[in-house]
């Protein structure tokens, strides 16, 4: 009984190890995004998926693409960017935000809406910008 406790506590452990946590300006735990691109709330609860350049609901209905630093729509229709020096714009190329190389994420007067560190760039602006996964 307690081998088997310890492994599952184990392994839970590994699983959280491998997740990066997403944080609101206050620091407070809104999710975490695991190394293979799960999507996951503050309760670990599977909420979506990024993989292969497609972006997935909890049911893995494509709800959008990321392709070089743009982000599509499920329809293909571009509703934004993601530069390499982190600045995220909209699909009439206006300025959202920002996600800095420290995590840092802010809007487009430079408030920190939240924390992303070592999450990919675009990954964090799927989270942040533009689409919500419930």
């Amino acid at each position: 009984m307690k081998k088997n406790f310890l492994l599952t506590i184990l392994f839970f452990l590994a699983i959280v190890a491998n997740a990066q946590t997403i944080q609101s300006n206050n620091y407070r735990t809104i999710g975490h995004i695991r190394s293979d691109g799960t999507i996951q709330n503050s309760s670990y609860k599977t909420v979506g998926y990024i993989r292969n350049g497609k972006i997935q609901d909890s049911s893995y209905r494509t709800i959008g693409y990321i392709r070089n630093g743009t982000i599509q729509d499920s329809s293909y229709r571009t509703v934004g960017y993601v530069k390499d020096n982190g600045t995220v714009q909209d699909s009439s190329y206006r300025t959202l935000g920002y996600i800095k190389d420290n995590g840092t994420v802010q809007n487009s007067s430079y408030s920190t809406l939240g924390y992303a560190r070592g999450v990919n760039k675009e990954w964090a602006a799927v989270v942040f910008f533009f689409f919500k996964f419930e």
